[in-house]
């Protein structure tokens, strides 16, 4: 047994997410949105090498050497997968460590909107799942792809860095590839994709222009695709999307996106009231011709109106969700009034001030 492994197994029994250890501090242990200092004391430069070194082999280890950060995923049998980063500071190494479940929750006790599963049914298409690090947007993705796995007859590829969620397979069938293990990156592995007979695809990450026109091209090629970004809104992220190419290139991408782009959920993770856990709020955009028509004349902020008008159809803004966790007690005023976009729809719960 390693010797991180310990420290480890403390996230999984005091319920955390993450564990945060540096040269020279006192680990951390994240429970609840908020880190919680364990009582021990801080760990030396030299301690915490042997630590992280111990759990790599050669070749992650001359990664590491050379790039002074590694992203990794790392297995406690009968505890749960972890997904690591380390890198390098000031003061010597440091890591964090996320707690990956070895099941997958489903949909509905994640308390996920379940109408996200009509993006399952889809096709083809693109489907973006949004939100700020730490946002819980990899377990909803996994669970979207649980129920494809255990209802329909299908092939996932999987492209990530790490793999985090091991999907077994029951009437799916998986292909799960890691960057800089089984790919050399997003884009080789998208490029890829059309050979290997998908009829899904999760690109765990568009973080840069070529993986993010692939991923488009996958899209209309006639697989359904899952991906992520870190933005709040469903317009926001056609904006994002957008933005990221040269000027010249922005029209041509708003006629393939307007096409493509078949539904945005976008979440975050709020404190619950009685600070047992957090609960997710959730933007929900489903894809129609108004969609289409709004990407392709550039009138993003349309989109919010949009939402607005399909609210029979399950679609929501943020501030929606926010408000119904409001209403059923689950989150205080507080916490609405500083999560919400419009703040004057929360004016009345703004914090009262002297």
């Amino acid at each position: 047994m390693a010797q991180i492994d310990s420290y480890l197994k403390r996230v999984r029994d005091v319920d955390g997410s993450d564990l945060h250890i540096a040269s020279g501090e006192t680990p951390k242990i994240r429970i609840h949105g908020k880190l919680t200092p364990l009582k021990e004391p801080a760990i030396p430069p030299e301690r915490l090498s042997e630590l992280l070194i111990e759990i790599l082999d050669e070749r992650r280890k001359g990664m590491y050497a050379k790039r002074n950060d590694l992203d990794m995923a790392y297995e406690l049998p009968g505890i749960a997968r972890f997904r690591v980063n380390l890198f390098r500071t000031r003061k010597g190494s440091a890591a964090v460590f996320r707690m990956i479940p070895e099941e997958v929750t489903q949909l509905e006790k994640l308390g996920v909107p379940m109408v996200v599963l009509k993006y399952a049914h889809l096709k083809n298409g693109l489907i973006l799942v949004t939100g700020p690090t730490g946002s819980g947007k990899s377990t909803t993705l996994a669970a979207i792809l649980d129920y494809i796995n255990t209802n329909m007859k299908k092939h996932i590829v999987t492209i990530e860095e790490p793999i985090e969620f091991v999907h077994k397979n029951k009437k799916s069938f998986f292909t799960q590839r890691e960057v800089g293990v089984d790919t050399e990156s997003f884009a080789a592995a998208l490029r890829a994709c059309s050979r290997e007979d998908p009829d899904v695809v999760l690109v765990g990450e568009m973080r840069d222009p070529e993986t993010i026109s692939l991923a488009i091209t996958a899209a209309e090629m006639g697989y359904l695709v899952f991906a992520t970004l870190h933005t709040n809104s469903a317009a926001k992220t056609v904006d994002r999307i957008i933005d990221v190419f040269p000027e010249e290139q922005q029209n041509q991408i708003r006629i393939m996106l307007s096409v493509t782009l078949k539904g945005v959920c976008a979440q975050q993770l709020l404190p619950k009231k009685d600070g047992k856990g957090r609960v997710p709020v959730n933007e929900i955009l489903m894809g129609s011709t108004g969609l289409g028509n709004n990407i392709r004349e550039g009138s993003i902020a349309k989109i919010v109106s949009l939402i607005e008008t399909g609210r029979g159809e399950g679609m929501q803004l943020m501030d929606d969700s926010i408000l119904q966790r409001y209403n059923e007690g689950t989150i205080s005023s507080e916490t609405a009034y500083l999560y919400a976009h419009q703040k004057q729809r929360f004016q009345h719960l703004a914090p009262k001030t002297a």
